[in-house]
């Protein structure tokens, strides 16, 4: 558990050296919520939201979003770079377990988007008046699914891409469509009906969805739950049958 750690610590220090990356999966999710909360349109009911205002329902968007951003595009880059450079390797040489390094990359994404999560609906709260969850369990229980689904997701990348640059492209190509399912362009609810449905079925519409049930003060659907434990157990295992090492 001490290697643990300090592995950890280690990962979490050395995503912070790269200020593009930690600009982007830190600080542009809670950005994104003070530019949109800014907008008077934004801030006032929508019939379409039943009620709501739109800035209330992009807190939860802007939390997908950072635990996309750290999934697709920051931890497949990580992990395929530090096998294009051989620290796999060396690392499979030493009495650290390669595994544990994997756990420990796993952990600190965890933690970053938690950081990241926490900012955006501190900032929807304190300056908006964005409602907490009502479900704060249920909140916890829809962020671990869609992270766990979009991190399998993420590992499988690194699983199958030759470098750390094909790793970014490949997450990033994901990134886009994966992120319009999930209504960071429009709101899901403001989507024709089979958009939505269609949306149901991808990791961050389902991962949105399930944020947003919470938010409301109910437990996430039993379809976006089973959607993304199927991303987890699909890719997952993919991922670790298919995994690299050298």
């Amino acid at each position: 558990m001490t290697i643990f750690a300090k592995l950890t610590r280690t990962e979490i220090k050395l995503f912070l050296r790269e200020p593009v990356g930690a600009f982007f999966s830190l600080l542009f999710p809670t950005i994104l919520v003070a530019i949109l909360g800014s907008i008077k349109v934004f801030r006032d009911p929508s019939p379409e939201l039943n009620g709501l205002r739109t800035i209330d329902v992009y807190v939860g968007i802007a939390v997908a979003l950072s635990l996309a951003m750290i999934g697709l595009q920051v931890l497949p880059m990580v992990l395929a770079t530090y096998r294009e450079r051989g620290v796999l390797r060396r690392i499979a040489t030493t009495p650290v377990r390669p595994i544990t390094l994997l756990a420990a990359q796993l952990t600190a994404s965890v933690l970053i988007a938690l950081v990241s999560s926490a900012l955006c609906i501190t900032v929807g709260y304190a300056v908006y008046d964005v409602p907490l969850a009502e479900n704060f369990p249920g909140f916890v229980l829809a962020f671990l699914l869609c992270a766990l689904g979009v991190f399998a997701i993420g590992l499988l990348i690194a699983a199958l891409v030759p470098t750390g640059k094909a790793g970014n492209a490949v997450g990033t190509l994901l990134f886009f469509p994966s992120m319009f399912f999930a209504g960071l362009w429009t709101p899901r609810e403001f989507m024709p009906d089979w958009v939505q449905r269609i949306g149901d079925f991808t990791p961050m519409g389902a991962g949105e969805r399930a944020l947003h049930d919470a938010m409301s003060g109910t437990w996430p659907n039993w379809l976006s739950a089973v959607v993304l434990l199927g991303y987890l157990i699909l890719f997952g295992l993919g991922a670790a049958r298919l995994f690299r090492w050298t």
